[in-house]
């Protein structure tokens, strides 16, 4: 009995080790991944030498120049008005004096509304506009990753070392301002 034990028990491990052994070669080649293939684009610099985003910020420009010259004269008016009460004031009566304070500070305060609500709207637009530009942006980057079978495209801001020949700037560049 001891006998048929042992024999069973080493059929039994030699099975196993040829399994563990045929699957041991097998799963590397299974397993092991296609090649990595890299790339980095200088996002920043697409986009500073972008026409699109060139445009956008005359289109903003344009958008938003009559109300900033509207700011800009309200703001000339109030220190006028503040230099002008600087040199009066000491000859002013006291009522006088009082008035035209309250008058700078009305005003003083209407403009920093003026400006602040100026300022969120033109950062709300300039945000959208950015939203729309890098959306277009990654879907370019996209299109030429998989395109050219990249399996990682990195901003190469956020890379420490990149041969130039991992750099795509210059064709994303090119395909994003053609669309």
């Amino acid at each position: 009995m001891k006998k048929v034990l042992a024999i069973l028990s080493s059929i039994l491990l030699l099975a196993g080790a040829n399994a563990f052994a045929a699957d041991a070669t097998a799963t590397p080649a299974a397993s092991t991944p296609a090649l990595t293939k890299i790339a980095v684009v200088n996002v920043q610099q697409v986009l500073m030498q972008s026409s699109k985003v060139a445009k956008v910020n005359t289109k903003l420009q344009d958008q938003f120049k009559p109300r900033q010259e509207k700011l800009t004269a309200q703001q000339k008016t109030l220190q006028d008005e503040v230099d002008k009460y600087s040199k009066e004031s000491p000859t002013m009566s006291q009522k006088d004096r009082d008035a035209t304070e309250k008058k700078i500070g009305d005003e003083k305060a209407a403009f920093l509304k003026d400006a602040g609500a100026f300022q969120k709207e033109v950062n709300a637009e300039q945000n959208k506009a950015m939203q729309s530009i890098l959306g277009q942006l990654s879907g370019v980057i996209s299109g030429m990753a998989k395109k050219e079978n990249y399996t990682l495209v990195l901003d190469s801001q956020a890379v420490v070392y990149a041969s130039d020949a991992t750099d795509i700037t210059k064709q994303v560049a090119k395909e994003f301002n053609k669309e």
